[in-house]
């Protein structure tokens, strides 16, 4: 008799599986990574079969059977990636599991009809640039790696300038992978910011590729992972949960725009998609490719480099024009005269330009000029965004959202100031003063319906002369050769958070949203406005100097023993009993001192701001022995989740929090 063991997929943190459940003779097909339906106490409950045993501790009339197979089961592979993922982020096994499962598993449904776009169909086109010598001897080390050539490197960071062709070498190596017999995984930031590249590599490798994506129905998306899974289609392109993705004899793993934070998962469990493409790779056997101009800190110190340091079209770099706004008149608004200036100049010439404000809404805040009112999330302890055009207060955090109050409820006056500046302000500046030139707005409320990202990215590529304004959104990606000028607002806004990686990651925009300009034979300029033009950060970005600044980060981040010279691993709890919160939270903060190893910095447990009427609190370890921290935060939450008493206590674990 053969005895599977199954992991059910529930959400409860306390149930310790895998159960044992005896196989009838008509489910002898069912093995590692089977699907199946089982009883489950007084319900029936989808699991996971993560191992076939010939035997039981318990005898065998104790044991139930499963109900059903499911046609859909998860190659065994996946099984271990996916409880792999549980113990290193700290999760449970059900949680993990659900990761790798096909997209709908268990829900019953029509088969959809996959749409052309997306599905990928269509026949793959032969023709291919001719690469520049730098091009060409990244493919060829990728190749040599995919041959399994003596000495060489199976891990490559491809470290290349903005526009200098790194799609092409990921399609070449793609194709490398293919005429090996082996499949590939592409990750892109977010499916929505890369439309290009997506077609890209539908366009040269057509049927061969499936789009993975939560913008797909779930039965297109069910259909796409079918064809992975039986060989259909060889390659997957998708953002970060396409690492989980069934493709067949994995030979390339390509990461895209390695340093965005997208790449990391906000819910449990909180994984880093690009560790855990590492992992995969290494298990697999697997080429990992990951490419950007901008590289993390520790991704540029771990990772042997191919370089690509010119655009592909032989154009330089555009010049990066820093504007010092601590001289700047506030009656000028957002927007300094100089950059007023270029956009005109970009009217004139019937261009276009790209603006970005890292802020939504017209305006940060709302105050009474005469009693100082602030109006406040009444759930969450944050301000409320000013949104002019919906006429409302809107909480970035909750979505709760009131009326925009004419008088102050507080004093009766009308006096009341909508400090700084959003997207929407900026959005209505622009249209007044360029007009008849369109000005497109691109952010998470004008992009929030299916589609409407890629609608106003259409619209302004088919527009002869325009303007984009938006978030980080308009940095990622684009290849628009009638941009001739970038600007940013409020460039050093990012590094007023208290962030160890606040640094990196303004370098990272600045040098991003300068890469979009510049890229037809027009050329181009950039502006970067700012309140710190000597920070290192947009010195560097400003200089083209990549190198010059990681290497300054590492030496920075060494000194104070911050990633990759450590590991951090953050507890975050909240709870809507204030007093209940502080003592769970100090009773884990004394359990962790005497569980983590040694030379391990233990700090908190610390306040943050109240979420969703939540108050919460966060403890974080520095530790230099990762597997023996992550394993003794792993035990003590576990021992804290299955006592029953604290269940008006929400605990999640965060390992490598960005």
């Amino acid at each position: 008799m053969s005895i599977a063991k199954v992991e059910p997929l529930t959400t409860a943190r306390a149930v310790r599986g895998p159960f044992d459940y005896r196989l009838p003779t008509e489910m002898a097909d069912v093995g590692v990574g089977s699907v199946v339906r089982v009883p489950f106490g007084r319900r029936r409950m989808l699991g996971v079969v993560v191992e076939v045993a010939e035997s039981s501790e318990l005898p065998p009339e104790r044991l139930a059977e499963p109900i059903e197979a499911l046609e859909t089961g998860v190659p065994a592979e996946l099984v271990r990636l996916g409880l792999w993922v549980a113990r290193e982020y700290c999760s449970t096994p059900s949680r993990g599991l659900r990761l790798v499962l096909p997209p709908g598993a268990g829900v019953r449904r029509r088969r959809a009809r996959p749409r052309v776009e997306h599905a990928g169909v269509g026949a793959a086109s032969a023709d291919a640039p001719e690469l520049l010598p730098e091009q060409a001897r990244a493919v060829a080390a990728v190749v040599a790696a995919l041959d399994g050539e003596a000495g060489v490197d199976r891990e490559l960071l491809l470290h290349g300038v903005t526009g200098s062709g790194k799609t092409e070498v990921y399609l070449a190596a793609v194709e490398g992978a293919l005429a090996r017999g082996q499949g590939a995984i592409v990750l892109v930031p977010e499916i929505g910011l890369a439309p290009q590249a997506v077609a890209r590599f539908r366009a040269r490798l057509g049927d061969r590729i499936a789009v993975l994506h939560s913008a797909l129905t779930g039965g297109e998306r069910h259909d796409e992972w079918r064809r992975l899974r039986d060989g259909e289609a060889r390659v997957c392109v998708g953002p970060r949960s396409a690492i989980f993705a069934p493709v067949e004899n994995l030979g390339l793993v390509v990461i895209d725009e390695e340093h965005d934070p997208s790449y990391k998962q906000e819910g449990d469990p909180c994984y880093d998609a690009r560790t855990v493409a590492r992992h995969r790779a290494s298990e697999c056997g697997a080429v990992l490719v990951a490419g950007t101009a901008t590289p993390r800190p520790e991704t540029w110190l771990e990772l042997p480099r191919a370089e690509l340091p010119r655009r592909v079209d032989g154009l330089r770099l555009p010049p990066v024009e820093i504007v010092d706004m601590r001289a700047a008149d506030a009656r000028s608004g957002p927007l300094h005269p100089v950059t007023w200036e270029a956009l005109e100049e970009v009217r004139r010439a019937g261009a276009k330009a790209i603006v970005m404000i890292n802020r939504r809404g017209f305006a940060p805040w709302l105050t009474c000029r005469s009693c100082g009112h602030h109006w406040d999330c009444p759930n969450c302890d944050v301000s409320l965004i000013v949104h002019r055009h919906s006429g409302r207060l809107v909480c970035h955090h909750c979505s709760h959202a009131e009326p925009l109050p004419r008088v102050c409820g507080e004093c009766g006056s009308t006096t009341l100031s909508r400090a700084g500046a959003g997207t929407q302000r900026v959005e209505e500046l622009l249209t007044r003063r360029l007009a008849p030139m369109p000005v497109f707005r691109l952010d998470s409320d004008t992009a929030a319906e299916r589609g409407a990202h890629a609608e106003i990215l259409a619209r302004f590529d088919a527009a002869p002369s325009a303007v984009l304004v938006g978030t980080q959104m308009v940095a990622k990606g684009h290849d628009f050769p009638e941009v001739t000028l970038s600007a940013i607002l409020d460039a050093d806004a990012t590094l007023r958070f208290p962030d160890f990686r606040a640094g990196e990651r303004t370098f990272a925009m600045v040098t991003q949203l300068a890469g979009r300009s510049g890229r037809g034979e027009a050329g181009g300029e950039v502006i970067v406005q700012t309140l710190a033009p000597e920070a290192p950060s947009i010195a560097g970005a400003a200089a083209h100097d990549a190198a010059g600044f990681l290497d300054g980060e590492l030496e920075r981040r060494r000194i104070l023993r911050y990633p990759p010279f450590s590991h951090l691993v953050r507890i975050n709890l909240a709870s809507e009993l204030e007093p209940r919160l502080d003592a769970v939270a100090m009773q884990l903060a004394g359990e962790m001192a005497d569980a983590l190893p040694e030379r391990t910095d233990l700090l908190g447990p610390a306040p943050m701001f109240r979420v969703r009427n939540k108050h919460r609190r966060r403890l974080l370890m520095k530790a230099e022995d990762r597997e023996g921290t992550v394993t003794a935060v792993r035990e003590v939450v576990e021992q804290l989740a299955a006592d029953r008493s604290l269940r008006e206590v929400a605990i999640g674990v965060d390992v490598d929090p960005q």
